[in-house]
């Protein structure tokens, strides 16, 4: 028996099933991708505030000690032990904390499900496109389907305030979308769409 062509009315049903979960599976990896993107800002930033903190309360703490040894007691003592216990506190935080390495982790969480949503999108393309046979299709979406699961594994549980703004940043700013004429700025003028 024949197989449809990627074109027969036969297969028109599957690739039209493909293509409606391939955008589904896009979708929510384009959304898991920026969701992560942005944890890992929100525990840059994070990080970054609590490094100053550390800093400005070490330097009221030396300052209110150093005060202490040179004959000033009283209040400099006063604030530098609560500045010194407002530091400990901190510091034992970051040390169950370490906001520099789950940046990270959501870093390369994004770097991960990146590369998946290109893989679904030119997956897309092809199948779109009817350059490719549908049961090369299915066995691409299934290997996806397993990095995606590796990936997910491998990656720290996002933050709702990170879903809020990767939905935003998506649904607003359109922050994965480019006019014709965003692109022809960025290629040289021989590729350009509009000329």
């Amino acid at each position: 028996m024949e197989q449809p062509t990627p074109h027969s009315p036969d297969s028109a049903d599957t690739a039209d099933a493909l293509i409606a979960q391939l955008r589904e599976c896009y979708g929510r990896v384009a959304y898991s991708t920026k969701a992560h993107e942005k944890c890992a800002d929100i525990y840059h930033q994070r990080l970054g505030r609590l490094k100053l903190w550390q800093i400005i309360l070490a330097a009221v703490t030396t300052g209110g000690l150093i005060t202490t040894i040179f004959g000033e007691a009283g209040v400099a003592t006063i604030i530098a032990a609560i500045t010194s216990t407002i530091l400990l506190a901190l510091n034992t935080y970051t040390k169950e904390h370490d906001l520099g390495e789950l940046a990270q982790k959501h870093a390369n969480a994004a770097s991960d499900l990146w590369d998946i949503r290109e893989s679904y999108l030119s997956l897309l393309t092809d199948l779109v496109a009817h350059d490719a046979d549908l049961a090369h299709i299915r066995e691409e979406r299934d290997r996806l389907q397993e990095a995606l699961k590796n990936a997910y594994q491998g990656a720290p549980r996002t933050i709702t305030k990170a879903y809020k703004l990767a939905q935003e940043a998506l649904k607003i700013n359109e922050e994965l979308t480019f006019s014709d004429a965003e692109i022809d700025n960025l290629l040289p003028e021989a590729l350009r769409k509009t000329k």
